[in-house]
């Protein structure tokens, strides 16, 4: 079983009233074992900020259903099957693909918004708290 797990949550601050963090999670499982893994992806405002990071973004940095500071997080889309391999495909080749990886900015970005919308861009759009998902990123092969 492979699936993929946009999720949200407000942003710490007076932020927070008006702006979500987004990061996608990739989970597999083992049907026989009931085994599962879960890896959290998602760019953070610091650089470097475990072992699993490449500059400001960041492989299991939080546990994944974790908030960032002001309550819970959601969830906003899942995807199973193909779709979720071509993500997991985004995804996992990301380190070498999303060229913003030593680049933050809260506004107008490239941020943990930038980073979402580009990796779920053919299947979805970001919500209208993503402030920074229409930050544009070049094509550069990814």
């Amino acid at each position: 079983m492979l699936k993929v797990e946009l999720r949200a949550a407000k942003i710490p601050g007076l932020p927070g009233l008006v702006a979500d963090h987004y990061w996608l999670l990739v989970i597999r499982g083992d049907l026989t074992s009931g085994q599962q893994t879960c890896d959290r992806w998602e760019v953070w405002q610091f650089a470097r900020q475990n072992h699993s990071c490449w500059g400001h973004l960041h492989k299991n940095l939080l546990a994944p259903r974790q908030g960032v500071g002001n309550g819970p997080s959601q969830l906003i889309e899942q995807w199973t099957g193909d779709d979720a391999l071509n993500l997991v495909e985004a995804i996992e080749s990301s380190p070498s693909h999303y060229p913003f990886t030593e680049t933050y900015r809260y506004w107008p970005g490239p941020n943990s918004n930038t980073f979402a919308q580009w990796i779920v861009r053919s299947k979805t759009n970001l919500g209208n708290r993503a402030i920074g998902k229409s930050f544009p990123v070049p094509d550069v092969g990814g």
